[in-house]
């Protein structure tokens, strides 16, 4: 019985995870009105400013985080590089749990 239950916790907690991921996104390698394509440079600084805009965007509809209109694997490259570098990645509270 209870591997019954354990497949089939498995086999809800699998089809919740492939619901929630991502689908294609249609406007990469397009250029936005400016006629600039994001790429793992301006990917980098949106990750590293991410927390901030984040927060920005909960009171401002016209801000957004991430840019849709970007070169596409660079561009997310660049912004989880950013996310973890800037932000620790989570080796700030490695450090401290050792100390």
């Amino acid at each position: 019985m209870k591997g019954i239950r354990f497949f089939l916790v498995l086999f809800i907690a699998a089809i919740v995870i492939v619901g929630c991921a991502p689908g294609p996104n249609a406007l990469a390698g397009t250029s936005s009105q400016n006629g600039f394509v994001p790429g793992f440079w301006q990917g980098l600084w949106n990750g590293a400013i991410a927390p901030v805009t984040l927060i920005i965007s909960l009171f401002n509809k016209s801000v957004q985080m991430y840019e849709v209109h970007n070169s596409g694997g660079w561009y997310n490259f660049g912004f989880l590089l950013g996310i973890i570098a800037i932000w620790g990645g989570g080796s700030a509270a490695a450090r401290r749990s050792r100390s």
